[in-house]
Parts: C-alpha cells; sequence; structure tokens
C-alpha cells in the first residue's frame, strides 16, 4: 500500500501521542513508503515486550535508561546510545530510568498508520 509522505517539519507540540500500552506511548513524527521515524515515551518499568518484525530498525536512547534485548543478548543502554535490529530479529525493552527512544524503521510500519 502507498502511503503520502508526512509533513517535511515536525513540531512536538501539534502532534498527538498514541496510548500504545501500559506506560507506553507513540508519536509518529515523518514517513513515507521506505522509512519511518516514531519517538516513544516509557513511564519508568513499561515494557515494550518481545515481538519481531520483517522491518530493519535503528532506536537511539533520547532519554532515560532501558534494558534492550536483541536476540539472545541483553545490555543496558542509557540516553546517547542506540541499538540495531536486523530484520525479524527478536528484541524488546523494559524502561529502567523514565525515557524517550527515537525508533527509525524500514520500510514504515504499515501497522502504525491504522
Amino acid at each position: 500500500m502507498n502511503y503520502l509522505a508526512s509533513n517535511l517539519f515536525f513540531k512536538e507540540e501539534e502532534t498527538q501521542w498514541e496510548v500504545v500500552g501500559e506506560g507506553v506511548q507513540r508519536q509518529i513524527v515523518g514517513f513515507d513508503d521506505r522509512v519511518m521515524m516514531v519517538n516513544v515515551k516509557f513511564d519508568k518499568g513499561a515494557i515494550g515486550p518481545l515481538h519481531n518484525h520483517h522491518h530493519t530498525q535503528v532506536t537511539h536512547i533520547a532519554e532515560g535508561k532501558f534494558e534492550v534485548t536483541i536476540e539472545d543478548e541483553t545490555r543496558i543502554l542509557k540516553k546517547g546510545d542506540s541499538f540495531y535490529i536486523p530484520s525479524d530479529k527478536i528484541h524488546g525493552v523494559v524502561c529502567l530510568e523514565e525515557g524517550m527512544l527515537i525508533d527509525v524503521f524500514s520500510p514504515i510500519r504499515e501497522d502504525f498508520m491504522k
């Protein structure tokens, strides 16, 4: 399915947050058919459950501290750190200190557009 591209400029205060889990909110920042960037806020203790998808993902930790699992490896990462998830790899996070992740997906996450 083809989606139009997002606006050229993003203003945080003009874009709604969507509740996507207990203590987790998502805000779509920008996208076209090939790439998507998303802000994801986590309350302390919130969980991004283990899952996988065909999209390639790169995530930057903008705020906070997270326990990040990719396949059978788990690391503690903090503000300024990043991680890469190849297509179809099982991954998830536990928020250790309130924070925000910046996720970039390729291609676009069609399931986020519903």
